[in-house]
């Protein structure tokens, strides 16, 4: 069992409400076939609910109600299947190019009985067309100015993309600027989620796309 610490049990409770166990479970999976498999690396143990789980389960603030949402390159379901334990109310697209790691999703997402969940094994710009979504997720996938390119065309030409990201947002909002542009995007801007509740606040880049 991850033990949480006494700042992490609020934060959690916070945050996953009744689905907390569903989150202690996925964190299990985490720990233990997750490092077995190399989807997470061993040293992320002690951090895996603040630095990983936590940390990707608040940008939940900042998706609607009944949002379809599209996780590209999900890998250890980060953020993808925290949104999905914390948000009921969403239906999410794992989009995954890595047999194994879909595998592995989907031996999770069949133990934690998450139905709003649906995995695809494919690169993102191969599943253009074949996903619904108003929402767009990705977490350390590439820098904003490579990312933009193979998760705004999910949109189909309108909603948001949600990237988190670190300390670097405004340097690479900077450098994609023109791709943004040209793919549409008439808003960006850099977001904090998880005020009052996590130690250290998310970094979001949110991208609002809509058609000319």
């Amino acid at each position: 069992m991850v033990e949480l610490t006494a700042q992490e049990a609020v934060a959690a409770e916070h945050i996953f409400g009744d689905h907390l166990d569903l989150a202690k479970r996925y964190v299990e999976h985490l720990a233990t076939s997750g490092i077995e498999r190399g989807l997470i690396g061993p040293r992320e143990v002690p951090r895996l609910w603040s630095r990983h789980v936590l940390n990707c389960a608040v940008v939940a603030e900042l998706i609607e109600n009944g949002a379809k949402v599209a996780d590209v390159g999900s890998g250890a379901g980060l953020p993808g299947l925290c949104l999905a334990i914390a948000r009921p109310d969403l239906y999410l697209t794992l989009i995954e190019p890595l047999e194994r790691r879909v595998i592995w999703l989907e031996e999770v997402v069949m133990d934690l009985g998450l139905s709003n969940v649906e995995i695809i094994r494919s690169r993102a710009e191969s599943a253009i067309g074949k996903v619904e979504c108003s929402v767009v997720t990705a977490r350390a996938v590439s820098a904003l100015n490579t990312l933009a390119p193979l998760t705004i065309p999910l949109l189909g030409g309108e909603g948001v993309l949600l990237a988190i990201k670190g300390r670097s947002a405004e340097e690479e909002i900077g450098k994609a600027a023109k791709t943004l542009k040209e793919l549409g995007g008439v808003s960006t801007e850099v977001l904090t989620a998880g005020h009052g509740v996590l130690e250290e606040p998310t970094t979001v880049v949110r991208v609002q796309v809509k058609r000319r």
